[in-house]
């Protein structure tokens, strides 16, 4: 009987081949749909699962209450960690790590035997301590993971690392020279070895090296302070008993107990939490090591393939019952020969059901295929397991069952339920309520369809809001030349003297940092004529006299740094307008020849204001302008050169400045990045979720209009006689169009009309996560609405057009 009812259907298929296609094809893009995003979510979910001892791996975080401020942050200050195992026994181990986030390269040198110097950057360094091996997960391949980093200036290298010095030689015990930006220039000694990690994790470390030996010791080892430094990363071992929320509980008294007063005296609060290692990458905890995922973007992407999915269903149920007409005789036979409505109801949900497994294996078809392109939009490397393929394998068949089942069921009930005396007499027509279902479907895919263009429209426009809004500075043709090691610090003099002589350069200045990457250096301070209990934070950026003039800030009073004022020492800021603000002063005028300060052994460490600039975000547009001050210090050792360039052949000046830079600094790669690129990368993965919500919508445009265009055929072939009739009483092509035309537009507008306020909402939630950000005007819905008509109506007029135009001699010629 099954097999009886498979050889039906692939008649059926092959019978009316236009329709199948049309119904195998939407079903095809719906399910490759939903497998990519499901591959994607199932990548999401499974970052740190490698862990041995993952079930027990916690992030110790804090919770920053500062000015009235909540900030949920994965970072420590250094004892904490090591304070908290003093003082709970659930806890086994504890270590901490720190990247190096001046800048994330690091020069690896290595003088071969021949007196060569090998040298290259590498990026994904970091600090910890040995007990970080006990904690987490990597697989040595060389050296004792419980003692690699006991002792001061030894390092541990991912093999990729160790095939670049030695090829296939041993790399244990040898020596190399690496210069950071975070812990200087020094010899270390390569203490072990190990696989570099292709799991999805949080922590993508190329190699460790000790915090002992560096300049980091200080703050690692020897800093007391459990409030000040907070550029630590802690993990926490539990105990097998452990309770992690019971262990939660307890923090707020720990604070009281060893912090509390400090606290108190800086007018802030403070807690801690823990995440477990399976959870960091997509808690949505800010400054960790890497970017973390989303799950408002998972739900998202999820949502649109259930959503794809159920337009094509829609389109099979569609076509399905608009295309009963040519079933109905069939059904009236077969139950006259005495076919029962249950085989009837079995043999319509089998041919689903072939249809939605031939629909399947298309599916698995196109996702290998289009997998690498999916890749590529989502930025990130999906990495699963056999085991996890194999389930997502199992779970779409299943899946494809169930949509069989779905997309089959009406047109099954339906065409079973047919009355074969009515049908064999002539009399069936389709009822009412399946044409009201089918009109309501085609609105239902519609709002889905438009929904999804003005999310398209409005995160487009944000994304171009954020490239052209003007940021308080000179962004553009800024190109930025990191100092990440000892000897490009001493030659920096040298070479802003040599840059600033080319013709294609009008200024070059140094600073610790620049806007749009991560900035550490904070202070709590109070004003002239408060106390310290007053205390605000306040930004630092070291830099030196030619930094402000190289970015054009816009000065409102006072005055910027100059070598004509020997006065300007590390005692003298240059404060923004919200500083102005924050700090109580009542004009920018007011606030220069003011001081600001932080208190040294209870006495005050003053600072003085020499000058105001205009608010500039020196963070992304996701976040509010913050107090800020400039600090002058010539002779500090830079982390960055910004140059501000003249040219319109950015090649030409690239390749003199690299050459200067080869001469000062022989031994080091020149590299280089331009100021408004580093800038937009803070926004990657909202530009990554744009593009992934883009292909998806013309994915869910191109299945509704699939649907659309059947049954506009099976309307046209419907009313093929009513044409004819028509044009022989004088009716125009444009007319009989409009005919055609009118009533799916109809559904189409009543469409826009449900998805517009629905997206006006969801789209301004979205827009809220941003402080400085776009608005949604009438144009993007006018826009929206002309967009949607016309590709209805383009989708809708071939066929309209065609049958319009065909000879109404032939069509009448049957009566």
């Amino acid at each position: 009987m099954i097999r009886n009812y498979f050889k039906l259907a692939w008649r059926n298929i092959k019978k009316d081949k236009f329709f199948s296609f049309i119904n195998i094809m939407g079903l095809s893009i719906g399910l490759t749909c939903c497998m990519l995003i499901a591959f994607f979510i199932m990548h999401e979910y499974s970052y740190d699962s490698y862990h041995k001892n993952g079930d027990r791996v916690y992030q110790l975080g804090t919770d920053f209450m500062d000015d009235g401020k909540e900030t949920r942050k994965a970072n420590t200050a250094a004892p904490i960690a090591g304070m908290m195992q003093q003082d709970f026994p659930e806890i086994e181990a504890t270590a901490r790590m720190m990247n190096l986030w001046r800048d994330d390269k690091t020069l690896f040198q290595l003088i071969d035997k021949t007196g060569n110097t090998k040298s290259f950057y590498e990026k994904g360094g970091y600090l910890a301590d040995s007990s970080i091996f006990q904690i987490l997960t990597f697989d040595f391949i060389e050296g004792n993971r419980e003692k690699a980093l006991d002792q001061p200036n030894s390092i541990t290298i991912s093999d990729e690392i160790a095939a670049k010095l030695f090829g296939k030689e041993p790399a244990l015990d040898k020596t190399i020279h690496i210069s950071s930006s975070t812990q200087g220039d020094h010899d270390y000694k390569i203490t072990g070895v190990y696989k570099k990690l292709t799991a999805a994790t949080h922590l993508n470390a190329s190699f460790i090296m000790s915090f002992a030996g560096g300049e980091m010791n200080e703050f690692a080892n020897d800093d007391p302070s459990p409030v000040n430094n907070n550029m630590f990363y802690s993990y926490l071992l539990l105990k097998k008993t452990a309770n992690p929320k019971q262990l939660e509980a307890k923090f707020p008294a720990f604070v009281q107990a060893h912090i509390g007063e400090q606290l108190k005296g800086m007018g802030r609060k403070r807690n801690y939490f823990i995440t477990p290692v399976k959870d960091i990458h997509l808690a949505g905890i800010t400054d960790n090591f890497t970017t973390g995922g989303s799950k408002t973007t998972l739900f998202i992407l999820a949502s649109i393939a259930i959503l794809t999915l159920l337009i094509a269903c829609i389109n099979f149920m569609n076509l399905s019952t608009a295309g009963s007409a040519k079933r109905a005789a069939e059904v009236g036979v077969r139950k006259v020969l005495g076919a029962q409505k249950n085989s009837l109801l079995w043999q319509f949900l089998g041919e689903s059901m072939f249809m939605t497994f031939i629909a399947l294996i298309i599916a698995f078809g196109l996702t290998y295929l289009l997998l690498p392109l999916f890749e590529s939009v989502a930025g990130n490397s999906i990495q699963l397991q056999a085991s996890q393929v194999y389930m997502l394998g199992i779970a779409f068949v299943v899946l494809a069952l169930v949509t069989g089942l779905l997309a089959g069921s009406y047109p099954a009930f339906y065409l079973s339920s047919f009355k074969p005396i009515k049908v064999l007499k002539g009399k069936f027509s389709n009822s009412l309520a399946a044409v009201s279902l089918r009109k309501g479907m085609v609105v239902f895919q519609f709002i889905i369809s438009v929904a999804l263009i003005i999310a398209s429209i409005v995160i487009a426009d944000q994304m171009k809001f954020m490239r052209s809004k003007q940021l308080g500075f000179q962004k553009d043709q800024q190109l930025v030349i990191p100092l990440r090691t000892g000897t490009a610090k001493s030659v920096m003099p040298a070479l802003r003297s040599e840059l600033v002589k080319h013709a294609d350069v009008k200024s070059a200045g140094a600073a610790m940092a620049y806007p749009g990457i991560f900035h550490p250096q904070d202070w709590s301070m109070y004003k002239e004529g408060q106390t310290k209990a007053e205390s605000k934070k306040i930004y630092i950026n070291l830099v030196d006299d030619q930094y402000m003039h190289t970015l054009d800030f816009k000065l409102i009073a006072g005055r910027l740094f100059s070598q004509d004022f020997p006065a300007d020492t590390l005692t003298r800021f240059v404060i923004n307008e919200e500083a102005v603000k924050q700090f109580g002063f009542h004009s920018a005028e007011e606030a220069v020849g003011k001081w600001l300060a932080f208190n040294v052994d209870g006495e005050p460490q003053k600072f003085t204001v020499i000058g105001v600039v205009k608010d500039f975000n020196f963070k992304d547009l996701r976040e509010s302008i913050e107090p800020f001050a400039f600090r002058l210090d010539n002779n500090a050792d830079f982390n960055y050169l910004v140059v501000n360039l003249s040219t319109h052949d950015p090649k030409k000046s690239l390749a003199s400045i690299g050459q200067t830079w080869k001469k000062l600094n022989p031994n080091e790669p020149f590299e280089y990045s331009f100021l408004d690129l580093d800038f937009q990368s803070n926004y990657e993965s909202e530009t990554r979720q744009a593009s992934l919500i883009n292909y998806f919508t013309l994915i869910a445009i191109i299945i509704s209009c699939l649907g659309l265009f059947g049954l506009a055929s099976f309307t046209a072939e419907q009313r093929t006689k009513e044409i004819g009739i028509r044009k022989v009483l004088g009716a125009t092509v444009s007319r009989l169009v409009a005919l055609l035309s009118a009533d799916f537009l109809k559904l189409v507008a009543v469409a826009v009309l449900i998805a517009s306020p629905l997206a006006w909402y969801f789209m301004n939630k979205w827009l809220q996560h941003f402080a400085y950000r776009t608005i949604i005007t009438w144009k993007v819905f006018a826009f929206t609405s002309l967009l949607a008509i016309l590709i209805a109506f383009i989708t809708i007029s071939y066929q309209a057009i065609k049958t319009s135009l065909a000879n109404p001699i032939k069509n009448l010629r049957t009566e």
